[in-house]
């Protein structure tokens, strides 16, 4: 009796399984053709040619991150168009734009991610979103296809004025010679003097600086840069620099063709492996506060800090420009405007009725 028993159990198991898994399977097909529904419903809120918008600026050369950022920022507009207008692309008009503005401006917007924001946009951003808009809508023109808004009806906000923020040269210096104070391993202490030296004496981007090879650098201590959008131009480190980064190489045995090379973390015994730019942002918020400064200091800054003080040194912004890779001299104004000395310099010296 107790075998017939425990295979009727086993049968009533079988038979629970079974059902499980029918209802499991029914589950599933539910899920995956509301998923296909909810495909078919939002496919309808899509952005004509979008695929070929982003193939075109890809074969212009653009970089993939610049795709990217492309592609994203047009996401955001087709969340737009589903989730708070409601309507197609076809449908907009130059009232939706007004409204797109403020769906940015918003806490209340959703991410590419579909996930609630955690902040507002600041006017750059929000800048930034709508040029890839009207980027995208001026390819739709060039492509003869009937768009209900022309690119021009994209009109973009203005920004607010920044004061840049520099840094006290002295307190530039500290920050530069830090390692050598704080970092107690002799290769990391060269390599992040070497970094800083040449980010300052050279005035280049963190990206350019991080993705360096030792064969860009000639015999005289010039650098050759292929910069942001592909760029090209030569920075020129100071005798200072040349030294620290002389001693640094010295301490390197390995074969890859980076500047500066990771010590740490994962594959870092890889060759094409580079510094992280979190890891120096991370350095250099370090270096200041245990330096006690109160100015924030990132990479940036210190291409603000080269900038601002060769220019309150007398130095031509022409020349500055072609230093920092900008295309136009309104971008390195930007960067110079700071120099408060040098003007007040400059006012003192030449004012007409100064005495």
């Amino acid at each position: 009796m107790a075998g017939i028993y425990s295979c009727a159990y086993f049968i009533e198991i079988i038979e629970l399984s079974i059902i499980t898994l029918t209802l499991n399977l029914t589950i599933l097909k539910s899920a995956i053709i509301i998923k296909i529904l909810i495909n078919i419903q939002m496919a309808k809120y899509n952005l004509p040619l979008l695929d070929e918008f982003l193939e075109n600026i890809q074969s212009n050369n653009y970089s993939p991150e610049t795709v990217y950022n492309y592609e994203r920022d047009l996401n955001i507009f087709e969340i737009f168009l589903s989730e708070d207008l409601k309507i197609p692309f076809k449908d907009l008009t130059k009232r939706s734009l007004i409204k797109f503005k403020a769906y940015l401006s918003s806490t209340d917007r959703l991410t590419p991610a579909h996930e609630p924001s955690k902040m507002q946009l600041v006017s750059f951003s929000i800048n930034r979103i709508l040029s890839a808009l009207r980027s995208y809508l001026k390819f739709l023109s060039d492509m003869d296809y009937k768009s209900p808004i022309n690119a021009d009806a994209v009109k973009l906000l203005k920004t607010e004025k920044k004061h840049a923020q520099v840094a006290e040269m002295s307190e530039l210096i500290q920050i530069i010679e830090a390692p050598y104070k704080f970092e107690k391993e002799i290769n990391i202490k060269f390599r992040n003097r070497a970094m800083l030296e040449t980010l300052f004496a050279t005035g280049m981007r963190i990206s350019e600086l991080l993705s360096l090879k030792r064969e860009q650098l000639d015999k005289t201590g010039r650098i050759y840069i292929m910069g942001k959008g592909k760029k090209q131009r030569f920075v020129y480190l100071t005798p200072r620099a040349i030294s620290h980064l002389q001693i640094y190489l010295k301490t390197r045995v390995d074969t890859s063709p980076f500047m500066f090379i990771p010590y740490r973390g994962r594959n870092n015994q890889d060759k094409n492996k580079k510094i992280s730019t979190n890891y120096v942002q991370f350095k250099l918020k370090r270096y200041r506060e245990l330096l006690g400064i109160n100015v924030p200091i990132s990479p940036h800054s210190l291409r603000h800090g080269f900038a601002t003080y060769l220019a309150e040194n007398g130095a031509n912004p022409a020349a500055i420009q072609i230093l920092l890779g900008h295309e136009s001299l309104d971008t390195t104004t930007r960067y110079v405007h700071a120099s408060d000395k040098y003007a007040e310099r400059v006012h003192t010296q030449f004012h007409p009725l100064k005495k």
